[in-house]
């Protein structure tokens, strides 16, 4: 019997109730076709915007020019 591979992914997600788009790094199992299979306790109260292959730098997320900019009378 073997085991399943593993692959290192992050996730790109919103949570519940939120609109701040969120990411995490996290090792997932992989199943006999390729695909990462998240578990559920992890998908809980969140809505998945993709999976990446690796470890990722997001740069900038959506939101955040605007939260930064000063807004002058």
């Amino acid at each position: 019997m073997t085991h399943p591979s593993q692959r290192k992914v992050t996730v790109i997600y919103y949570t519940e109730g939120s609109l701040e788009l969120r990411h995490d790094v996290k090792t997932f199992e992989e199943n006999m076709n390729g695909r990462v299979v998240i578990p559920n306790d992890f998908k809980e109260d969140k809505s998945i915007i993709a999976v990446c292959d690796g470890e990722i730098e997001i740069l900038n997320k959506v939101g955040e020019r605007i939260l930064s900019v000063k807004y002058t009378a």
